[in-house]
């Protein structure tokens, strides 16, 4: 129903702006970005090709390897030691406002002319945070009791998450600020576009196989079936 009645807003008010909203036609740009798709990937790729973006869209691409794995495994791993789904989605509730919050208070320091200082700072917290996860996955168990868990490690987790949050926002931010520092005004939006797509996937593909290496990186033992070992699916089905 959340779905379906914002779902019906967006199409009603998307709509509404395609007919009522009329371009002013007085404030037509010296020289247009591009005049077709053709032209914008012929744009894009003569971006590209420049040593300075294409340096960093390897720093990009690369640069977020470290914690993949604790951005993406942690939470399935807390559900698998026993905590339950719903507890760690009330756990999210405290995160919005301080989400809210960051990107104001960063900002002011990304503003200057030198914005990925901030990411570069946040960057060895964030993986320390990592091993900060891989101990409260650790610890679950050992305070786990009949009725749940303690409050104190839901207090924990919530500061954990914190904490994460800023630093994730910090390089968030930094790298946002960073772009649209370097981008040429000219075609600004086709070269935003372009390495905030990179950023992008910078986040995503090392999730992706860090999601892929949970299983062949999971020693697991067999109860009661000696000689078997569980290290495949097919494995711990038998």
């Amino acid at each position: 129903d959340f779905l379906f009645f914002w779902g019906a807003v967006f199409l009603i008010t998307t709509t509404l702006v395609a007919f009522l909203k009329k371009e002013n036609q007085e404030l037509i740009p010296a020289k247009e970005e591009t005049k077709g798709i053709t032209d914008t990937y012929r744009l894009l790729f003569s971006i590209i090709k420049m040593p300075a973006v294409l340096t960093f869209c390897l720093l990009i691409l690369t640069s977020k390897v470290g914690f993949s794995a604790a951005d993406a495994v942690t939470g399935l791993k807390l559900v698998e030691e026993g905590v339950p789904k719903e507890h760690l989605a009330l756990l999210a509730v405290p995160m919005v406002p301080l989400q809210i919050i960051l990107p104001l208070v960063i900002s002011k320091y990304t503003a200057g002319p030198q914005p990925l200082n901030t990411f570069y700072k946040a960057m060895p917290y964030r993986l320390l945070l990592g091993l900060e996860f891989a101990f409260l996955v650790w610890w679950a168990p050992k305070v786990k009791h009949e009725g749940g868990f303690p409050i104190y490690y839901y207090a924990v987790v919530v500061l954990s998450y914190a904490l994460h949050q800023i630093t994730l926002y910090s390089m968030y931010v930094a790298i946002m600020a960073f772009n649209a520092k370097v981008s040429d005004p000219l075609i600004g939006g086709t070269y935003m576009t372009l390495l905030n797509t990179v950023s992008n996937l910078g986040g995503n593909w090392p999730s992706t196989v860090a999601l892929w290496l949970v299983d062949p990186l999971t020693v697991k033992e067999c109860a009661g079936a000696q000689g078997h070992t569980c290290a495949t699916a097919e494995a711990t089905e038998v």
